[in-house]
C-alpha cells in the first residue's frame, strides 16, 4: 500500500472534521445575529430558553435518543455536558446583549484556545495558535478609552470557560453517543435555561409569532451546529477542534456586518485575516503525518 493509499482515510476524516466545524460556525453565529435583533421584545433570557426548549424538542422528535441503550452509564458525563451547554449559551446571550457580538465572540474564543495549548503535540499547532492569538489581540478593544460594560464582560469570560469545558465534554460523550449526545444534552440545557425565560419573559415566549421565530432560530443556533460539532468532534482532536474554533471571531465579524450593520475597520479586517489563516492551517496541519522525535524540526 501506498503512502497516499495509507493516510487517505485519515485525510478524509480531517476534511469532513473540518467541513463540519465551519459549517457550525456560521450556523451558529448567524442564529445569533438574528436572535440579538429580537432582545428588545422577549429579552436574552427569553430568547436563549426558547432557543434551547425548542432545538431539544426538534432534536429528540428527529433523533429518539432514548432508542439507544447504555445511556444510563454516560449519565454523569451527559449531565455535564448539557449544564455547560446551558450555562454557555445563557452566558454568550447576556454577553451580545451588553457588548457588541463580535467583541463578546473575540472574549469567548480564549476558551478553545485554551484547549490548544493544553492538547499540543507540534510546534506547528503553535504556529497557528500564535496567528490566531494575533488576530483575537487585535480585536479586543484595548485602548484606555474604550466603554464596555464589566457585566458583559464577566458574561464572555463565563461562556469561554464553558466553551473550553464543552469541547473536553463533548469529545467524552460523542465517542459513544454520536449525536444521540447532542439531543441529551439540548434536553439538560433546556431545563437549565427554561427557568430564566420563563422568570423573565413569562407568556411572552409562547406567543405565536416567538415560537415561529424561535423555531428558526434553534434550527440555526443550536440544531444544525450542535449536530455539526458532534460531527467534528469524533473526527479531530481536541485541541485540533479548538484551532477551528478559534475562527469564530471572524465569522461573527462578518455576520455582524451583514445581519446587524456592524462595519469593520482596516485593522478588524486584518485580525479576522489572522484568524481564518490560523483555522485553515491548523486544518492543514492535521492532515500531515506527525513527526517522529528523529524528524528534523519544523
Amino acid at each position: 500500500m501506498s503512502t497516499a493509499q495509507a493516510v487517505s482515510p485519515r485525510n478524509n476524516a480531517t476534511l469532513w472534521g473540518s467541513a463540519a466545524a465551519w459549517g457550525s460556525l456560521l450556523s451558529m453565529n448567524f442564529g445569533a445575529g438574528l436572535a440579538k435583533h429580537l432582545f428588545p421584545v422577549i429579552g436574552a433570557y427569553g430568547i436563549t430558553s426558547l432557543r434551547i426548549t425548542l432545538a431539544a424538542i426538534i432534536l429528540c422528535l428527529i433523533i429518539r435518543p432514548w432508542k439507544r441503550t447504555g445511556v444510563r452509564q454516560l449519565s454523569p458525563a451527559l449531565l455535564g455536558y448539557g449544564a455547560v451547554l446551558g450555562l454557555m449559551n445563557l452566558l454568550f446571550y447576556q454577553a451580545i446583549a451588553r457588548i457588541p457580538i463580535g467583541i463578546a465572540i473575540g472574549i469567548e474564543v480564549i476558551g478553545p484556545l485554551a484547549v490548544v495549548v493544553m492538547g499540543s503535540r507540534s510546534r506547528r499547532d503553535f504556529l497557528w495558535l500564535a496567528a490566531a492569538a494575533a488576530g483575537l489581540f487585535l480585536l479586543l478593544p484595548l485602548r484606555a478609552d474604550s466603554a464596555l460594560d464589566p457585566v458583559g464582560i464577566a458574561c464572555a469570560v463565563g461562556a469561554a470557560a464553558c466553551w473550553a469545558a464543552y469541547i473536553l465534554c463533548g469529545k467524552q460523550v460523542s465517542a459513544t453517543l454520536g449525536r444521540d449526545a447532542v439531543a441529551w444534552g439540548m434536553v439538560i440545557a433546556a431545563l437549565i435555561t427554561l427557568p430564566f425565560g420563563l422568570a423573565v419573559s413569562g407568556t411572552q415566549l409562547f406567543t405565536p409569532w416567538a415560537l415561529g421565530v424561535g423555531i428558526g432560530i434553534a434550527v440555526l443556533s443550536s440544531v444544525l451546529p450542535y449536530t455539526l460539532e458532534m460531527a467534528a468532534l469524533r473526527r479531530l482532536p481536541a485541541h485540533v477542534f479548538g484551532i477551528l474554533l478559534s475562527a469564530s471571531p471572524a465569522v461573527g465579524a462578518l455576520v455582524g456586518y451583514v445581519v446587524l450593520g456592524e462595519k469593520l475597520t482596516p485593522m478588524q479586517w486584518l485580525a479576522i485575516l489572522c484568524i481564518i489563516f490560523a483555522a485553515c492551517g491548523s486544518a492543514i496541519s492535521a492532515s500531515l503525518p506527525r513527526r517522529t522525535p528523529g524528524d528534523l524540526p519544523i
